[in-house]
């Protein structure tokens, strides 16, 4: 179970806090009570949830390069966090088509530069590294994969991920291998879905923007299988894992925080949902633009985090569009943040993991 608890008065700090998944986390854990510096880049979205939500105001918040070796290691040192959560990421597959250096040098440099802050670290216990399903090697085959099958990403994001994941693997052997050493984790996990994701080439933002303007919502792959979940869903288990290992050490290792079998929906059933959801004056079409590779289908077998850490999902596929549609609505940025928060509460108040 994630007892947020846990985090009252804990030091947190999080790489990539001024994104979609890491501004959640930074509500989050401010309902928890815990002390959060996050180093990130500016918001890289206009709009931003992190703006909208003014989440500066109650965290020490650093802008930031995480391929800045040096800043990144003083901010972790002055920090002296008791947890890290590595989120800094360039995280949108086209983009990584058309910038493949700077995917590489922020996913996988990027990485070699928090855990090269950790070495430096004397107060850090628990270090969760935030990577992605598409770290496997994707056969498209209708089963999950498992946290031993074959690290490949096809497209240079992917891939920089999996190299992210080996990079960790290998501090973690060569460097923290003692019994006293920071426990240190990957976790991975699907599309995530939420108010506040302004991200391009993500489907539901894009159902959003075209709900907004009154146009058709466009599908590039409607028969493409992705393991979509709320954010709330995937970061209450990097909070959990976070938190066993920080007295365990023996269960550090790679993890996966993926949806139960009801929410591997296509992206066509994805955008069915999002229109019943929110209503009148929506539509859609299909049409496909050439774009380069993306998998057809990918899922995560998520026993191990199940058995191991007592994880389970709490909202499926039709809540989490519910909710994301609720934030879609909300008018003004009191009213996101607002709800933000009571999304939040209602989350772990009902929490079954």
């Amino acid at each position: 179970m994630t007892r947020l608890s846990f985090y009252k008065d804990k030091k947190v700090f999080i790489t990539g806090h001024t994104g979609f998944k890491g501004t959640w986390l930074c509500h989050i854990l401010l309902q928890a009570g815990a002390e959060i510096t996050g180093f990130a880049l500016e918001p890289p979205t206009t709009p931003s949830l992190f703006l909208q939500t003014k989440c500066a105001h109650n965290i020490h918040s650093i802008t930031g390069d995480i391929r800045d070796r040096v800043a990144l290691a003083k901010a972790v040192v002055n920090a002296r966090p008791d947890i890290i959560f590595h989120l800094a990421a360039q995280p949108i597959v086209r983009l990584s088509y058309s910038k493949p250096v700077e995917t590489y040098e922020t996913n996988v440099m990027g990485t070699v530069h928090i855990l090269e802050a950790l070495r430096q670290s004397s107060s850090t216990l628990s270090f969760v590294n935030i990577t992605t399903d598409k770290v496997y090697e994707n056969r498209e085959w209708p089963w999950g994969y498992r946290e031993n099958e074959t690290l490949c990403g096809f497209d240079p994001y992917s891939n920089s991920k999996s190299c992210s994941e080996l990079v960790t693997y290998s501090y973690r052997n060569s460097f923290f291998s003692d019994e006293k050493s920071p426990a240190i984790s990957t976790a991975r996990s699907g599309n995530v879905i939420g108010g506040g994701d302004y991200a391009p080439d993500r489907i539901i933002p894009d159902c959003i923007r075209a709900a907004h303007n009154g146009a058709e919502i466009v599908l590039r792959n409607p028969h493409s299988i992705r393991p979509y979940q709320h954010v709330l869903e995937c970061l209450s288990g990097y909070l959990l894992l976070a938190e066993k290992q920080y007295d365990n050490k023996t269960i550090e290792g790679a993890y996966n925080f993926g949806p139960d079998e009801e929410s591997c929906v296509t992206t066509g059933k994805l955008a069915e949902l999002f229109c019943t959801a929110w209503g009148s004056g929506v539509s859609m079409r299909v049409q496909g633009d050439n774009g380069p590779h993306e998998a057809n289908f990918l899922k995560l077998d998520c026993s191990k985090a199940k058995t191991v850490l007592d994880w389970k999902t709490n909202w499926n596929i039709k809540t989490a569009i519910e909710k994301t549609v609720e934030f879609a609505k909300a008018a003004t940025d009191t009213e996101q943040q607002i709800c933000i928060d009571q999304q939040i509460k209602l989350y772990f108040d009902n929490c079954r993991c």
